[in-house]
């Protein structure tokens, strides 16, 4: 069998992207290395309850160092994504992340854990996140081509969810056989980058279809930021990812305070709740993963609204029960989500802009976050808990409809709901000019 008959795609079920040898490789040992930091993420959140005093806006602020560096260094990922090796510089930033994990297990495990600690750690993993993010989601078109993009993409989704499935779970019956101590979770995770290093070392460089690389020139992000500009369908996906990452993907701040604050639960009860919203972010995933060409605009909005509402029905939910029920569907709805904007914005660029526009991409979706997690946290710590679930939900319901409104002008829009079987679709005729006094006619 031929480099490239390994590579074409073959049929048309869900994990299509598996047959392709380098993609299989990266795709189980992420599988590995994302559970370990899902390990972490529970553990470094817990530690930080612990230091703080339970303080909400604590819990606010080391998230938004940990995604803050986004603004400032994803748009240069995006120009190394386009001008170097992206297997090679995957190679650096997973050893770098390994040996941040190393330092804070050690710390923690030597009783020389401070608060002060874990902020600047979390905000150093944030600088080198920031540059691999970029790299990593360009990365997955040279391990498949075109053909399964949209397939990988989702599959990386459910990766990503599967891990958030077992992480969360396996990271809470850690920490409680540890008597809180959470030194093995971030010990587990530092070995799990170990499994992606020796992926990317193992794959065969001539069956990737690499882009040709960029030479090294000025102006090279203010040529991703115009090109972005230039079409209105990325900037739609880049203010919808903005806003909602901004105010409604916080759960990693609200599932911990309900789980203290409002349940009076310990470390085990945050890793069933976070397992929930994994499960229904896994089954998002795995429905995303049947779509094989371009989501349309419409589907964005009307995906961005359902999760807006999903999150407002969490935060009205009265007890432990109900809640961890209402966050599996709330977890798929932010995935479907999530999973049709980034194969939006992925399948509409040029393959010699991909690494710069993904990095906008995930500035506009991650970079809110220093803003929104501490905002969301005070609002939690100040007004309850659930306001934050009801903040962030709010505003994403009014994000989606601003943007459904916006692809109106000048069309016919016609929205239909069903009961049975449940469905909402937003239709959105050709745009409509007038020809004559009081006789419109429809323009392609």
């Amino acid at each position: 069998m031929t480099a490239r008959s390994d590579r074409a795609p073959s049929g048309t079920g869900m994990f299509r992207s598996l047959r392709v040898r380098n993609y299989r490789l990266y795709a189980s040992a992420n599988l590995v290395s994302l559970t370990g930091t899902w390990m972490q993420r529970i553990g470094q959140d817990w530690l930080v309850l612990q230091l703080s005093g339970d303080s909400g806006v604590a819990l606010g602020l080391i998230t938004a160092l940990q995604f803050g560096p986004t603004l400032l260094l994803s748009m240069y990922g995006g120009v190394l994504a386009d001008r170097y090796d992206k297997r090679r510089t995957l190679v650096v930033t997973q050893s770098l992340m390994g040996l941040l994990a190393l330092v804070l297990g050690v710390l923690v495990a030597t009783d020389g854990i401070a608060l002060w600690h874990v902020f600047v750690l979390a905000g150093a993993l944030g600088a080198v996140s920031a540059i691999d993010a970029p790299v990593r989601q360009s990365f997955a078109s040279e391990l498949v081509g075109p053909e399964l993009l949209a397939n990988a993409v989702s599959l990386n989704s459910t990766i990503f969810n599967s891990a958030r499935l077992v992480g969360p779970a396996v990271a809470g019956v850690v920490i409680g056989a540890a008597s809180g101590d959470t030194a093995p979770a971030f010990f587990a995770n530092a070995a799990s980058f170990a499994f992606t290093i020796a992926a990317l070392l193992t794959m065969r460089p001539g069956e990737l279809r690499r882009s040709p690389p960029v030479a090294r020139a000025r102006g090279q992000l203010r040529e991703g930021l115009r090109y972005t500009w230039a079409h209105p369908d990325l900037v739609l996906a880049m203010a919808l990812a903005f806003v909602l990452g901004t105010f409604a993907f916080n759960y990693q701040v609200t599932i911990a305070l309900m789980t203290r604050e409002v349940f009076d639960l310990g470390a085990q009860a945050f890793g069933l709740l976070s397992t929930c919203f994994a499960v229904g972010s896994l089954t998002g995933a795995l429905l995303s993963t049947r779509r094989s060409v371009r989501p349309r605009q419409r589907f964005l909005v009307v995906s961005a609204v359902v999760f807006g509402l999903c999150s407002i029905v969490c935060g009205l939910m009265p007890g432990y029960v109900s809640f961890a029920v209402m966050l599996v569907p709330t977890g798929a709805a932010a995935l479907v989500f999530s999973v049709a904007n980034n194969s939006f914005v992925q399948l509409g660029v040029e393959p010699q802009m991909r690494g710069r526009v993904m990095a906008l991409y995930f500035m506009c979706f991650m970079g809110g976050t220093p803003l929104g997690a501490p905002l969301i946290g005070w609002t939690s710590e100040h007004l309850g808990a659930p306001w934050g679930l009801i903040l962030g939900g709010a505003v994403a319901v009014a994000a989606g409809v601003g943007a459904a409104l916006w692809l109106a002008r000048g069309r016919r829009v016609r929205l239909e709901a069903r009961v049975r079987p449940p469905a909402l679709r937003l239709h959105v005729g050709p745009r409509v000019t007038a020809t004559t006094p009081g006789r419109p006619a429809d323009v392609p």
